[in-house]
């Protein structure tokens, strides 16, 4: 693969998560040989998005507008504040159709070995969003991996320094699983979270 174009398009290609060189050299070739009305709206998209979409003032999501819609929405609950790490984890609890509060996206959680602390993941603005005296309880909702449950737990502290009621996410033995091929871990904390 010798040409300029082509090398700069798999390039891009593979930035994207989970994208290796041969699935980004199958992606470029299909859209340059099968789908090139396909790869320019892909383009025209991508350009929009990138100019377009901006933070939310609020909750720093994703939003072509200064609030984003669910912090927009006077029917959400308001005394409820649900901190995720991306943008992608609020959606899938609004898929979810259980929560009706508001978000913080932290964009990110604490992860010493990539060099990112308390202070790289917006802690100071969500102590500051969960201080305004509207907000009763703070759910942590970040994710069950070491570094999720780092983020959580100085999070957690903080916010409770504060005076604030923070709850987690619970955690369990998924439905329609059998117990023998649940990790350990995950069984341990079923059993130590059990109500």
């Amino acid at each position: 693969m010798a040409e300029a174009a082509l090398e700069g398009l798999v390039d891009a290609l593979r930035r994207l998560p989970g994208v290796g060189q041969k699935s980004a050299q199958r992606m470029a070739f299909h859209l340059l040989q099968h789908d090139r009305e396909g790869a320019r709206r892909l383009a025209d998209a991508l350009t929009h998005a990138v100019q377009a979409m901006r933070h939310c003032a609020r909750c720093h999501t994703f939003t072509e507008n200064e609030v984003c819609s669910t912090c927009s929405d006077a029917r959400r609950n308001a005394r409820l504040l649900c901190v995720v790490e991306t943008p992608a984890d609020q959606a899938a609890l609004e898929r979810s159709n259980s929560y009706r509060g508001l978000y913080f996206v932290l964009m990110g959680r604490i992860s010493p070995l990539d060099g990112l602390g308390v202070d790289d993941i917006g802690a100071a603005e969500l102590l500051a969003r969960a201080s305004d005296g509207v907000v009763d309880e703070v759910i942590l909702a970040t994710g069950f991996t070491a570094e999720g449950e780092v983020t959580a737990h100085a999070l957690g502290q903080a916010l409770k320094a504060r005076g604030l009621k923070v709850t987690r996410l619970a955690r369990g033995v998924p439905a329609g699983s059998e117990l023998e091929y649940v990790d350990l871990g995950t069984l341990a904390h079923a059993l130590g979270d059990r109500r």
